[in-house]
């Protein structure tokens, strides 16, 4: 959440969840070899992105990454260590590309609810992009494997958003537009309404339900207003 103008409170408030993943300095610490340049490095895991996410981690070799992306295997092993560490390096990557996809800009002089709205319909348009869906997929697959995987998917992804979308929250409470005493929880509630079921019949192949997704955002709103707005009119 940052900052956009101080005219009004709807001009405030800005969602972008573009922000550089953090999990690189804990999780996947770089190597301290042969340095490589920022090109070749983006090259290796874009190339093993693609590998990873449509082939598997087990179908996915050293070698056929490194000829993928223009580079020696010597090149790889220097830089990342190991197939794992290069697996993790590629799903913060994907996060951080996926989480470009979802920045909400919301139109000037909207109230409460017409930005819960708008937040609400880009969260469903966002979870029910096919590529989204296949990516959690693999992800649980490979988690199975080896649960730092979908550690490391939760901390790139799910966790840094539901942390800005918490702070937005935050603002608002401080702004007087809501009476929030968790605004973590409150971030939860809010996200897990919009989703319902639709979100876990996509992951089992049911085709989306637009209209139904309308309604259970419309449905979200109106719950989360009764509950937690200072004007239960969302105004």
């Amino acid at each position: 959440m940052h900052a956009k103008g101080q005219s009004g409170t709807s001009e405030r408030y800005r969602l972008d969840f573009a922000e550089p993943p953090t999990l690189s300095s804990s999780s996947s610490p770089q190597r301290q070899g042969r340095p490589v340049d920022q090109a070749k490095r983006k090259a290796i895991i874009a190339a093993a992105a693609r590998s990873f996410f449509e082939h598997g981690f087990s179908a996915t070799s050293i070698e056929q990454v490194a000829a993928d992306a223009g580079v020696s295997k010597v090149t790889v092993y220097n830089q990342f260590g190991d197939k794992q560490a290069l697996f993790t390096a590629a799903v913060e990557a994907e996060c951080e590309r996926l989480r470009g996809l979802l920045t909400i800009d919301f139109p000037k002089g909207a109230n409460l609810r017409e930005r819960l709205l708008t937040i609400g319909e880009a969260m469903s348009e966002f979870i029910s992009r096919p590529e989204m869906v296949q990516f959690e997929r693999r992800i649980a697959a490979e988690t199975e494997r080896d649960p730092a995987v979908g550690a490391a998917f939760l901390a790139a992804g799910p966790h840094r958003m539901k942390a800005n979308f918490t702070a937005l929250l935050t603002a608002m409470n401080e702004a007087g537009e809501v009476r929030i005493d968790d605004c973590e929880l409150a971030a939860e509630q809010f996200a897990s309404m919009c989703k319902g079921m639709g979100d876990l019949n996509r992951r089992f192949g049911m085709p989306r339900d637009a209209q139904r997704d309308r309604e259970r955002i419309e449905g979200a709103v109106e719950v989360f207003c009764r509950a937690y707005a200072v004007n239960p009119d969302c105004k």
